[in-house]
């Protein structure tokens, strides 16, 4: 990779006396159905931290992604840097918030790469001049600065997932909210995005059930069941207390089969001894 595109001023580092990143207070969301799928979720997050977001399906984290951009409009209290979220402000909060699909294909639909890409700081109102700089400058920090004149439905899921990594960077979103970003890659993609995400200042909160992408990048885990925090730590505790991931329908690491070597990871960090 050539270059970084660095995240705002406001969200890259924590600093005394900074406003969170995300501060997220009593927050209740509840379906048409009848559904509660937020029930009084507290949690924040400081500017530059990367915290994974597991639970089980219907946990909330989806609805919780959603509810961060004000696409669900929930009750209780959501402040993105300082600001909070309201009908007043949503446009500005959604600009600090890069949004990230599990699948690519969801959010790249021009004809070229460089136009996908370029099509957030263009909805922005910014000269075209930046608009070219920012865009050149997220393709490159991603690696795929070679690719700006090729259609995005003919490359690989892998590719595929950068340039939409590069459509949010090329707007200075300085927090990533991404949903499963290794889903379905093959092993040598799936380590791309890791190192690639690991070399991203930006802070980031990931939606996830790779418990190994969580190891390798994550220092923090949240844990959500029935739509609220159930546990908060340092994912090297959290990831191998096989009572706290089971009673919340999920596996400890060391249950888990390492999706880059196909070996079974243990605590230690070494698989056994096959002999």
């Amino acid at each position: 990779m050539t270059s970084t595109v660095k995240a705002s001023e406001d969200g890259a580092t924590a600093s005394p006396g900074a406003a969170a990143a995300l501060e997220i207070a009593d927050l209740h969301y509840t379906y048409q159905d009848g559904t509660e799928a937020l029930t009084g979720l507290d949690l924040r997050i400081e500017p530059g931290e990367k915290v994974a977001l597991l639970g089980p399906n219907g946990a909330g984290k989806s609805t919780l992604m959603m509810s961060l951009l004000g696409i669900f409009r929930a009750e209780g209290s959501v402040r993105v840097l300082g600001e909070e979220l309201n009908d007043d402000t949503r446009k500005s909060v959604r600009a600090k918030i890069g949004l990230l699909f599990s699948n690519p294909d969801d959010q790249l639909f021009s004809p070229t790469v460089l136009d996908d890409v370029a099509y957030g700081p263009l909805y922005m109102g910014l000269p075209a001049d930046e608009v070219m700089r920012r865009s050149r400058e997220a393709l490159a920090a991603v690696g795929m600065e070679e690719f700006e004149a090729r259609a995005p439905h003919h490359l690989s899921l892998g590719q595929k997932k950068r340039i939409a990594i590069a459509t949010v960077l090329s707007m200075g979103s300085p927090i990533l909210a991404l949903d499963e970003p290794s889903a379905s890659l093959a092993p040598a993609a799936r380590r791309e995005l890791i190192e690639l995400l690991d070399e991203l200042p930006q802070t980031m909160l990931i939606s996830t059930h790779d418990l190994s992408l969580v190891r390798d990048l994550l220092p923090r885990t949240v844990v959500l069941d029935g739509g609220r925090v159930v546990a908060d730590g340092p994912s090297e505790e959290l990831l191998v207390d096989g009572d706290l991931l089971s009673a919340h329908g999920l596996e400890p690491l060391s249950d888990h089969v390492h999706p880059a070597t196909g070996t079974t990871r243990h605590p230690g960090g070494s698989a056994p001894d096959p002999n």
